[in-house]
């Protein structure tokens, strides 16, 4: 089973990093956020990797050359190239049927044996990780009456969102143009034919998309809080 990961968006909402390096770079505890992400993937035994490189890509070619514990393959999908261009040009290298794909950003302990599992009990050709985000705001409980009744400090809400974390058939190809966003038209296309499945998934997740959120997430890890930790 390979793992590809997509690496080479520019990172625009960490500027205060990202001018200088790739957001995959930007450390958690002292290594990059995609160290973290493939230690999750080994944890579970999967160790082949295919990263998607774009931006500043060479740095992060550099930091995981001669890394002996994971076999890696770097390759270059472009700098501007969207997600779904970036999937379509790794085609050459996927060696089976299925295999795993994510962001680079995106933190979770999600168990991969079961969202395989998951994946193939369906028998679709992608499997989405489905999370329920925080609020970015408080919530405000209110009576018929205008009166509140009970504030709730950004809570998880109902809804459901892409937490990537995905296994694809390789019949996805089929569904993806050079340069096409993947969560547009392919996966649009793939819900319109009942091939898409949703892997609910209530444990710990967190995108690491801005200063903030870099700033929590090693908070977690300094004070020994990092469920995705392994």
């Amino acid at each position: 089973m390979q793992a590809v990961i997509l690496c080479g968006g520019k990172g625009t909402r960490l500027r205060e990093y990202t001018e200088n390096i790739p957001k995959p770079l930007v450390e958690i505890g002292g290594k990059p956020i995609l160290w973290h992400i493939l230690k999750i993937y080994a944890s579970f035994g999967f160790k082949e990797f295919i990263l998607c490189l774009g931006y500043k890509g060479e740095a992060i070619k550099e930091y995981f050359k001669g890394k002996t514990e994971w076999n890696i393959i770097f390759a270059d999908t472009g700098i501007d190239t969207n997600t779904g261009g970036r999937i379509k040009r790794i085609e050459k290298y996927i060696d089976g049927d299925i295999f795993f794909a994510t962001y680079s950003d995106g933190l979770a302990n999600i168990n991969l044996t079961d969202l395989l599992a998951f994946h193939k009990n369906k028998k679709n050709v992608v499997t989405i990780t489905a999370v329920n985000p925080l609020s970015q705001f408080g919530i405000l409980e209110i009576d018929d009456e205008c009166n509140i009744i009970n504030f709730k400090e950004k809570p998880l809400l109902n809804q459901w969102i892409n937490g990537g974390f995905f296994v694809f058939n390789r019949q996805i190809f089929d569904y993806i143009g050079d340069n096409d966003i993947l969560e547009k038209m392919p996966f649009e296309r793939l819900a319109q034919e009942r091939k898409i499945s949703s892997y609910k998934f209530n444990g710990f997740w967190m995108c690491m998309d801005t200063y903030k959120d870099t700033q929590i997430l090693n908070e977690m890890w300094d004070m020994g809080n990092a469920p995705w930790r392994v």
